[in-house]
């Protein structure tokens, strides 16, 4: 097992199977130690016909000067859902104490899907997402959010030529490595674009129902835990999309669990990936 510790930033919706609740049983299960920094608390996610919401963005400060106090820091550093510019403020100041020497920063910029903005996003905070990417060493758009950091059309169906655009200009503005989700070139296929900073690798996969809440958290836990156990970024990815896709075909069956996937009973097919 590994001694790595990972810090993962995001919202918690106290139910509702995404951001936290997510992240931190998956990376666990792949055998890192780790620690979070809600940004927000939820009762449930947004797509519940009613939630409470409750904003932390005051306590970031205060966590990363007590853990400066104490010498707490990490091997890497994940952020996904982050409700405000100023919570990207907040966030990059965290990455820039609390990581260690060589540590990992990967950034799921979380911000929209569909060729839209989720609601409460605008384009400033766009720029600001595109601030916290240049600190990243791995970023995981899909493709909406890929054209939104590149200035680039969205384009419903796509071509290979296209998403190599969509890499090109992103590699030309982050130096990061990059996991582009979301690549399918079929109704029937969708898969992942793997960056290296040479080349560009592709994975397909089966295209499952019409998408379910909460795989991209899904995905970016199951990535996490797979890199930072020491996989290759396309093995990393690879693993991330063949346990999301369990995942989604463990819920199919079950029409009311509509809210989410049903990933836990999963967990020891990803442990076993991992071997």
């Amino acid at each position: 097992m590994s001694d790595k510790k990972v810090l993962t930033i995001q919202d918690i919706s106290c139910t509702g199977q995404c951001s936290l609740t997510v992240a931190l049983p998956i990376i666990s299960a792949c055998g890192i130690e780790t620690a979070v920094i809600p940004s927000a608390v939820l009762s449930n996610h947004t797509a519940f016909p009613h939630f409470t919401f409750k904003d932390l963005t005051n306590e970031l400060p205060k966590i990363r000067q007590s853990w400066n106090q104490q010498g707490i820091n990490f091997s890497a550093i994940y952020t996904g859902y982050l409700g405000s510019s100023e919570q990207i403020a907040q966030v990059k100041q965290i990455m820039a104490d609390c990581i260690d020497e060589n540590g990992l920063k990967i950034v799921d910029p979380a911000m929209a899907d569909g060729g839209k903005l989720y609601t409460g996003f605008d384009m400033e905070y766009v720029e600001k997402m595109k601030e916290l990417c240049l600190e990243a060493d791995i970023i995981l758009p899909n493709i909406t959010e890929a054209c939104l950091m590149t200035d680039t059309e969205y384009l419903q169906n796509f071509d290979c030529d296209y998403v190599e655009k969509l890499i090109t200009r992103l590699a030309s503005r982050f130096s990061a490595k990059i996991i582009l989700t979301g690549v399918g070139f079929s109704q029937d296929k969708t898969g992942v674009a793997v960056y290296d900073g040479n080349f560009i690798q592709y994975y397909q996969h089966s295209k499952m129902g019409g998408g379910s809440h909460g795989t991209g958290d899904v995905y970016a836990s199951a990535f996490v835990g797979a890199i930072m156990r020491g996989k290759s970024l396309y093995d990393s990815a690879r693993i991330a999309a063949d346990f999301t896709l369990l995942c989604i075909k463990n819920t199919l069956d079950h029409p009311n669990h509509w809210y989410g996937v049903r990933f836990e009973q999963h967990l020891a097919d990803l442990i076993d990936m991992l071997k």
